[in-house]
């Protein structure tokens, strides 16, 4: 429980589309992920705001490496 808090907090971002858009994926998926993926989302959460939402945002992303792409793929259903 306490990880859980601690990616809800790493979800609160400047850009409130993101925030909105985390928090979802969050409550929806996250304590689905296996734990590989849980640290790939992770890692995502280290990414500026402007290139995090870019790689959400643009469907043929070059900004995740191959195992980022199915977490980056979930949150472009969110």
């Amino acid at each position: 429980m306490r990880e859980l808090k601690r990616i809800r907090w790493r979800c609160r971002r400047g850009l409130l589309e993101l925030d909105i858009l985390l928090n979802r994926f969050v409550e929806k998926y996250y304590l689905n992920l296996d734990e590989m993926q849980q640290t790939e989302f992770d890692s995502l959460l280290d990414m500026p705001d402007p290139l995090l939402w870019e790689a959400i945002a643009n469907s043929k992303s070059n900004f995740a490496d191959g195992g980022s792409h199915a977490v980056l793929e979930l949150l472009q259903t969110v």
